[in-house]
């Protein structure tokens, strides 16, 4: 086995080794999750974790690694005897792929033994695998929702279940989730959000020194990973017993009613969600006193506790930053000096310096105090001067309108448009031998009773005698995610100050509903005299509400080089990801302004995406008693659904509803 990048050799990533070792000393923190960039070492230090943990002991031969030291623990390999030899064995790090299908994360039963034999026999899955052990996900923002389910499942019950055709088996799953993602590439559902104990943001180190050390050590290890392992071997070794002595100290660390007031009054002024944060941050004082060699919690116990468990649990919807303010946490702790106790070292994490009062902030930027406006009502009617560049900002987004992809497609599972799914509801049976797919137990069975004379199953009293070519797969119809484009027009003739921040409003408001959605987005505008593409394809909604808020409106209206740049888009993503369908929003009031024959350009290029087969939504922005109705033209050149700006979010429609269904006045 190739040596693994010790992790005692990590440097820069204070708050993430600490993390990681506070749940590695009480599992039931709940887990890590660790936020940044691409390139700052999140997957090295995750795996180097399981080196310095102590064994476990385990039945020989239990594949399900139950506890000997637990009478109530129960086996599907069992039972287990007095006789049977107890083992140690490292403890597991399993990694889950984001791609993986449900029988391998949750394991599957043999259905011939089940249908010949009446025995069930349980293939074990990988939460099997990683029971009293590390579950880790790269990359879990892009996890699928079906197994996102299941993780909930397995997480808040300590259990996993399986079902299969009406035959049913159960064993323990009890793991610390450890999950890394890059913000950038999208945000997580708030249900498994929730259920990681502990969130912390990496970020390459901006001192030089530091960043040369990083390098230094890593160009060691690719040179001879043997030598550099063993060079680290000793502090390995002095970290794994520093490890299994907090564990078995963090049970006799005192709670005192004092500590729980202070930490309840910390949850109530950061306004979170829940108790869980309460018994987090609890459990990571007591982890924390624990590593530090003490049995009383202190305030620096728990000003690292609410550090490391409050930041993820203060945001409401995904365009909220994640972050905690420390000097208000300071604030709320007291003045007083914490005491480290005279029993225990200084030093927060491995490297010896984690979580110290000079940490680095957490990363949030400050609050852009809000720009005062002068502007009259009469701004609203009256543009940016050619070449001008305004910035309005949005209002608060609340639900849209539901927009879809009509057919049914085939795209990654989602909750926007039809698709065939692997999950979802039965919509019919397929017969194509691929090995995937839900089995549809009675179409199998159906198929192969013609045969049983032949086969002499049923006659010999063999069971059911099945073939290969009687199984039968269920076609299930489920939701896909798309990839939701959206093509603003910020020229001049939208730069009023009203109708700009109706505008990015509607659009705040269609960003909220892809994320709900698991779409992937995409932004371009257009002004002057070309189109831009603002935000490339990515599932981070967060990202892109940040380009919209920055961006600014004023000049003519290239509304045909919108259309030709948003067509581009849309054929470079189809090359990387070609079972996702797209959604093209346009966002305008239909005019064109800029070069000459200008709308007849604009409609020839609508006619050209519709020829595409892009499916697209006209978001109608014109305002006004006289309207010239060039949106609905834009809408029947791409042959595309017409949506007025005041219908887009529920408001909007409302309004609409509540204006079509009041009494008329003057009639009875």
């Amino acid at each position: 086995m190739p040596a693994q990048y010790p992790f005692c050799a990590v440097v820069g990533s204070d708050d993430m080794t600490l993390a990681l070792t506070l749940v590695a000393i009480d599992p039931l923190i709940g887990g890590v999750l660790v936020r940044g960039e691409k390139g700052t070492a999140k997957t090295t230090t995750v795996r180097g974790l399981a080196e310095v943990l102590p064994p476990v002991r385990a039945y020989d031969g239990d594949r399900f690694s139950i506890d000997p030291a637990d009478p109530d623990a129960v086996s599907p390999d069992g039972p287990f005897g007095a006789v049977t030899p107890v083992v140690e064995r490292p403890v597991r790090l399993v990694e889950l792929p984001v791609g993986a299908s449900d029988d391998r994360v949750t394991g599957s039963l043999k259905l011939d033994s089940a249908l010949r034999d009446g025995r069930v026999e349980l293939e074990p899955g990988l939460l099997a695998r990683a029971h009293r052990g590390l579950l880790y996900v790269d990359e879990v923002n892009l996890l699928h929702d079906h197994l996102v389910d299941l993780l909930l499942d397995a997480a808040a019950t300590g259990r996993v279940s399986i079902e299969r055709d009406g035959v049913s088996a159960e064993h323990a799953s009890r793991f610390v989730l450890i999950g890394t993602m890059n913000p950038e590439e999208g945000e997580l559902r708030p249900q498994l959000l929730d259920r990681f104990g502990l969130t912390v943001e990496v970020a390459a180190p901006r001192d030089p020194a530091l960043r040369v050390e990083v390098v230094r050590r890593r160009l060691a290890f690719d040179t001879d990973p043997e030598g550099f392992a063993g060079r680290w071997a000793a502090e390995q070794e002095l970290l794994r017993t520093r490890l299994a002595d907090a564990q078995g100290r963090v049970r006799d660390v005192v709670l005192d009613d004092e500590t729980l007031t202070t930490i309840a009054e910390i949850c109530a002024a950061f306004d979170v969600d829940g108790l869980r944060a309460d018994l987090v941050t609890a459990r990571t004082a007591a982890a924390h006193a624990a590593w530090q060699g003490r049995t009383q919690v202190t305030r620096e116990d728990v000003r690292v506790a609410a550090r490391l468990a409050l930041p993820h649990r203060r945001r409401r919807n995904p365009f909220d930053e994640p972050g905690l303010d420390e000097d208000r946490l300071d604030d709320l702790l007291g003045s007083d000096e914490p005491d480290p106790g005279p029993d225990g070292p200084d030093d927060d994490g491995p490297g010896g310096d984690g979580g110290s009062d000079d940490s680095p902030p957490d990363g949030t930027p400050p609050e852009t105090p809000p720009q005062e406006s002068s502007e009259s009502p009469d701004d609203e009617r009256r543009p940016a001067p050619a070449g001008a560049g305004s910035v309005a900002s949005a209002g608060e987004p609340s639900r849209a309108r539901l927009l879809v992809v009509r057919g049914t497609g085939e795209g990654q599972s989602g909750r926007r448009s039809r698709a065939r799914t692997a999950q979802g509801r039965v919509a019919g049976v397929r017969h194509d031998g691929e090995p995937t797919g839900r089995l549809h137990l009675p179409a199998t069975i159906a198929a192969a009773a013609p045969h049983q004379l032949a086969r002499r199953g049923l006659v010999d009293g063999r069971g059911l005698a099945l073939d290969i070519s009687d199984v039968r797969r269920a076609e299930t119809v489920g939701q896909e995610s798309n990839l939701v484009l959206l093509c603003v027009d910020a020229s001049g003739s939208m730069a009023a100050r009203r109708r700009m921040e109706q505008v990015k409003t509607a659009v705040l408001s269609l960003l909220l509903d892809a994320y709900r959605r698991r779409d992937k987005v995409a932004l371009v505008t257009f002004r002057q005299h070309d189109a831009e593409i603002v935000l490339p394809p990515t599932g981070s909604v967060e990202v892109a509400s940040r380009r919209l808020a920055d961006l600014p409106a004023g000049g003519r209206t290239p509304l045909a080089e919108g259309l030709h740049r948003s067509a581009e888009v849309v054929r470079r993503e189809a090359l990387r990801d070609p079972s996702r369908r797209p959604l093209l929003v346009v966002v305008t009031d239909g005019r064109a302004t800029s070069g000459p024959n200008a709308l007849a350009r604009a409609h020839h290029a609508a006619r050209h995406v519709a020829a595409a087969g892009i499916q697209s939504v006209v978001v109608d922005c014109e305002s006004g008693r006289f309207r010239l109705g060039l949106g609905v033209e834009l809408a029947t050149h791409l042959q595309a659904e017409h949506v007025p700006l005041g219908e887009v979010t529920a408001d909007g429609l409302t309004g609409v509803v509540h204006a079509a269904t009041a009494p008329r006045e003057g009639v009875a």
